[in-house]
């Protein structure tokens, strides 16, 4: 399954014009009860300007795989929301980021 998804995560490598490179990405929160309790697991820190991730093309849609398992979209580990956002500004590590879609059951 795909979800169209739209990221902010400006400080990392896999993000492009909001966009993620990775043809799937990995949400983390087992326990999670909010959103603030979730994380983007592949999250890489991007070093520099000039570098991004070079092998991969920015694609609205993705395939996500999701460890929240208390949220009312996720279904076998996967997110089967249509759209997803992906928080974190001025993240340096994957702790600053979080999944603003994820709704408790």
């Amino acid at each position: 399954m795909t979800t169209q998804c739209t990221c902010t995560v400006e400080n990392c490598i896999h993000n492009s014009d909001r966009c993620c490179c990775k043809s799937e990405i990995l949400v983390d929160g087992r326990q999670a009860q909010q959103k603030e309790n979730t994380s983007c697991a592949s999250f890489d820190l991007r070093h520099g300007d000039s570098f991004r991730n070079s092998f991969e093309t920015p694609d609205k849609k993705l395939s996500i795989e999701c460890n929240a398992v208390h949220c009312v979209y996720n279904s076998n580990q996967y997110c089967t929301a249509s759209q997803v956002d992906i928080s974190g500004t001025s993240a340096v590590d994957s702790s600053a980021t979080q999944c603003s879609t994820f709704k408790a059951k």
